[in-house]
Formats: C-alpha cells, structure tokens, sequence
C-alpha cells in the first residue's frame, strides 16, 4: 500500500492494520495518521524488528 492511498484511506485502513499488528493500541494509530515513516517506526518499537523488515511488512500490507 503506498502512503496516498494509506492517508486518504486511514480510517478504513486502520482497522485493518490493528488486526495485522494487535500490540499497535488506538492513540498509536490516532498519533500515526496514516503516515508510513510513523508506521515503520512504531512497528519497529513494538515488534523489535529491523526498519528494513518494518518496511518490508508495510509495503506488503494488503487489505482483507
């Protein structure tokens, strides 16, 4: 998903996006706007992963 599509889409990507990644809470997803850098960054935090697997993970990212 690329980051126009993830901003204009945000409040139906959202929900999405707390079922792919459950330790993501609600104010996080509030604070990230739809932003992919905040995303890739918070994924990181939370998972303990590279930023290159962050990345990896967003940019395959597809809606159910």
């Amino acid at each position: 998903m690329n980051t126009e599509q993830m901003k204009g889409q945000w409040m139906q990507v959202k929900g999405e996006i707390k079922k792919q990644w459950g330790k993501l809470t609600d104010d996080e997803l509030d604070r990230i706007a739809g932003e992919r850098d905040k995303l890739v960054g918070k994924l990181q935090e939370k998972y303990g992963i590279t930023k290159e697997e962050a990345e990896r993970q967003v940019r395959d990212f597809r809606m159910h």
